[in-house]
């Protein structure tokens, strides 16, 4: 292991220690699949020194990889296991996708911006990921032929719950999602029966926005 590897390494322990660890994380997957994860290798070359840091990142094109703790949370809430099939809405950079990808079996991710698309598919295919499927696409219906998935993580908010996602989670399955304009929130949905969910709020944050499809739905 190099020298930059071993910073990095230490970088991502202290990470795991202050950030996460420290704020109440405990799910052993989710902590060895945050240890796992080169973070510094999905963030831009300007910004690899603050690649560890407590805050979310620029990516371009008005996205961002979000800051550690907010990644660890929702994985967390979404209750991950080894058999289950993850709809990811945002790759953005591909971080969140593999970080789900060192739990899940397989995460259907996809991307609005295609140079992000492009960018994500670039990292995971580096890190050998081979559970994990992207395209570029509309986060709302670009995957529907495949659903009902166990699992459906937003990583961009809409202004309310689309019920076009609700409908392609499994009964008895969790969406991680963050809705609301100025003051989002971040939500775990629980869907209960055909018919029927449960909100949990989780915290307090701010996404930006979900565009697409999404934005005809509120208009």
């Amino acid at each position: 292991m190099s020298r930059e590897e071993i910073a990095y390494s230490q970088q991502r322990e202290l990470m795991l220690s202050q950030q996460i660890v420290g704020r109440g994380i405990s799910d052993p997957n989710v902590l060895n699949a945050m240890k796992a994860v080169p973070r510094h290798l999905f963030v831009p070359q300007h910004l690899l020194t603050e690649a560890y840091a407590d805050y979310p990142l620029s990516i371009g094109f008005q996205q961002t990889i979000s800051q550690p703790y907010i990644v660890a949370l929702m994985t967390e809430s979404l209750q991950v296991g080894p058999d289950h099939r993850v709809l990811e809405i945002g790759s953005g950079c591909g971080y969140q996708t593999a970080v789900l990808a060192e739990i899940a079996a397989q995460i259907y991710s996809i991307e609005i911006v295609p140079d992000l698309a492009h960018r994500a598919a670039k990292n995971l295919l580096s890190l050998g990921y081979q559970n994990v499927h992207l395209k570029c696409g509309d986060g709302l219906t670009d995957w529907a032929e495949l659903a009902p998935f166990d699992r459906i993580i937003v990583t961009a908010a809409p202004l309310s719950l689309p019920m076009l996602l609700v409908k392609q989670l499994k009964i008895g399955g969790i969406m991680v999602i963050p809705f609301g304009d100025f003051s989002q929130i971040l939500y775990r949905i629980l869907r209960k029966s055909e018919n029927q969910i449960e909100q949990q709020i989780l915290a307090p944050v701010r996404f930006v926005a979900m565009t697409g499809k999404v934005e005809q739905q509120n208009s």
